[in-house]
Formats: C-alpha cells, structure tokens, sequence
C-alpha cells in the first residue's frame, strides 16, 4: 500500500514509446530537457556575476535579474513535458492503495483528462499572448526591455508539449483499459 511517501513503480517508471507520435515527444522532450537544463546553470552564472559585480565593482546589472527569470521560467515550462512524460509530477498516491486497479484506471483517466483540459486551454492563451506581444511589439518595462515574445514563445511551446504528452498518456490509458476488458 503506498502512503504517498513510497515510489509506485506503475506510476513512477514511464512506458515504452508506443508509436510514432511517443518516439518524436521522447526525443523533443530529451532535447528540451537538456536545453533546459543549461538554462539552469546559465541563470545560475548570471546571478553569480551580479552578486560578484555589485558587491565588489559596485556595478548596476539590472538585466541580470530579468534574463535570469526568463531562463529559470522557460526551462520550468519547456520542461513540463518531460516531466509529466514521467509522470514526476506531485502527487497524492494515498489514494491510489485505497483504490482497485479498475478504479486506479477510472481515476487515472479522469485526472489525465482536466489536466488535458486545463493545459490545452493555458496552452491557447499562451499561443494568443504571444501572437499580441508579437504584432504589438510588446517589451519589459525595465531598464533592460527585451521583448515579451521571448518569454511568452517559452511558455506557448512549453504548455503545447504538455499538452500533446498528456494527451499521448490519456490515449494510451483509455487503450490500455479497453485492451484489458
């Protein structure tokens, strides 16, 4: 019985892509989540640099701390993907050792399917946000003024992938169940 503490391997462990549409998100998600990753360390260099340059060369760097959230924001939405793809996500899964197999499925599905719902609709409204940050040639109002449509790409691409690998895990949980009857 798991406490929500313990690891459960079903949930835990991602299945083998199935078919074309897995292997091509498999591969984007490694990419993505390398990429992402390097955005990591670079945030981690650039607010290093501005600890070092203010304290000691008494040096302004406003734009460290804007291009240091656009990294750590992109790399947390472009990422998503690859984390829901392993199901990394949290979650309560005292439930999940109250509950049949049967039910566990019902649960699983009906839980795949909001979420679908809720990231499909972020993902629209990213899509849109970007295509107005875009046309209007809206910038940050810092100092700095990068334009927006470089953090709202990040989040418009991010929440499409999630989508599409929420979808993949709903799809084959329906199939998985239909296949089990």
């Amino acid at each position: 019985m798991a406490h929500g503490l313990d690891d459960v391997e079903t949930d835990q462990t991602p299945a083998l892509p199935r078919g074309g549409g897995d292997r091509i998100l498999a591969v984007v998600n490694d990419i993505v989540v390398k990429a992402s990753s390097a955005a990591l360390v670079a945030a981690g260099f650039v607010l290093t640099y501005s600890v070092i340059v203010r304290y000691f060369l008494k040096f302004s760097t406003d734009w460290q701390d804007e291009l240091s959230v656009f990294l750590i924001v992109g790399a947390v939405f472009m990422s998503s993907a690859a984390v829901q793809a392993l199901r990394g996500h949290v979650a309560i899964e005292t439930i999940v050792g109250l509950l049949s197999a049967r039910a566990n499925s019902t649960r699983q599905i009906l839980v795949d399917a909001a979420s679908l719902a809720f990231c499909a609709f972020f993902a629209w409204k990213s899509w849109t946000l970007l295509h107005e940050a875009w046309v209007e040639g809206y910038r940050s109002g810092s100092t700095w003024g990068p334009p927006l449509w470089i953090p709202y790409s990040l989040m418009a691409i991010g929440m499409t992938l999630l989508s599409l690998q929420i979808l993949l895990q709903l799809v084959h949980e329906i199939g998985r169940r239909r296949r089990a009857r």
